[in-house]
């Protein structure tokens, strides 16, 4: 059998090699010397590589002629897969309940200790189970404040909040503004803008009273500026000052020589997991990339890969929160909210 020796089979040696039980599920390997294949995490002696290939699969596998590991039987459902099956039953049970559970009673609920379940659930999710419930209500409090029919009284009771006080105290990082400004479409909200070109097209930057809520890349400015206006579709738009289009000067000579710097003061509203991936990204150096699993090592939560890259398309402050800095774990480029050539554009004048 022909030996490959790609990237991707050299990161799963590597998961071989490091018995990474969070590989589970991702391949398995087979012995040539011995026609058995295991699980990336099996507890026998390694083999030595020529003598090893890759499947995706146990019946892929099979196929080849491969028989199952009596140690690590990777035709069962690894306790990887079991431990990600009880935390998403735990979220289930943290999203319906209609008042807060404790850490002991979720623990209890999917039958893992108290102890092994904050872990594990903040290596999967990336949050606390108290985090990810606030983080829930936050979302469900935004939908509720969206529905022209509810108060915002009704909203932060319907999503669980017992008394308006605790929300209020975050509400500046979780909306970006007061729950009423936020129910008004951010109405008397002030925030100012301008737009400008620079040689990756049409760019738009965004202040509130608190430092740059938006740095917007694009074809069209006027679709940038719609942009603005459906995410503030009551706050009052100050464009044209000439002092603030200084700013945008800046925002595009860094854009354009890179070793410059670019050092604002940024309003950056989002979930605590988002904030967190954030500032991750913000702590990667110019001309450096790192991959979307080793933003999720760096923040503490492994398993999050997928909602670190769902966190890196949110972010609607490019340059400054550089997520164009994040690359697939092969090096190769993956999507970024303003096209993917603006991203491999910033990358090679960052390394040049």
């Amino acid at each position: 059998m022909e030996h490959d020796t790609t990237a991707e089979d050299q990161r799963r040696w590597d998961a071989v090699l490091r018995r990474d039980a969070s590989a589970e599920g991702q391949f398995v390997y087979g012995v040539t010397s011995t026609g058995v294949y295991c699980r990336p995490g099996c507890p026998a002696r390694h083999p030595k590589r020529q003598n090893v290939v890759f499947f995706p699969d146990s019946h892929s596998a099979e196929q080849q002629g491969f028989r199952a590991c009596l140690r690590c039987h990777p035709r069962q459902a690894s306790p990887t897969d079991k431990t990600l099956a009880a935390i998403q039953q735990a979220c289930r049970l943290i999203e319906q309940a209609e008042q807060p559970l404790t850490l002991h009673a979720l623990a209890q609920a999917v039958g893992i200790s108290a102890y092994h379940f904050q872990r594990h659930f903040k290596a999967v999710t990336g949050l606390t189970p108290k985090a990810y419930a606030e983080a829930h209500r936050s979302r469900t409090v935004r939908a509720a404040l969206n529905d022209p029919a509810t108060t915002v009284t009704q909203a932060l009771y319907e999503a669980g909040y017992s008394s308006g006080s605790r929300f209020y105290e975050q509400a500046n990082g979780i909306l970006g503004m007061t729950p009423t400004a936020y129910k008004n479409g951010g109405a008397d909200t002030e925030i100012r803008f301008a737009l400008g070109e620079c040689s990756l097209g049409a760019i738009l930057v965004a202040c509130s009273a608190k430092g740059v809520c938006a740095i917007l890349l694009g074809d069209d400015p006027e679709r940038l500026l719609r942009d603005l206006q459906d995410h503030f579709p009551r706050a009052h738009l100050l464009g044209g000052e000439a002092e603030f289009e200084q700013l945008v000067a800046q925002v595009v000579g860094y854009i354009e020589t890179p070793v410059l710097g670019l050092a604002l003061p940024l309003d950056i509203q989002g979930t605590a997991f988002q904030q967190r991936v954030w500032q991750a990204l913000r702590e990667i150096p110019a001309g450096q990339t790192v991959s979307y699993s080793e933003i999720a090592n760096r923040i503490g939560a492994p398993r999050a890969v997928r909602a670190v890259g769902t966190a890196c398309g949110a972010n609607r402050i490019a340059v400054a929160i550089p997520c164009h800095r994040v690359v697939r774990t092969d090096g190769s480029l993956s999507g970024y909210r303003w096209g993917i050539e603006r991203k491999r554009a910033l990358l090679e004048r960052e390394k040049g």
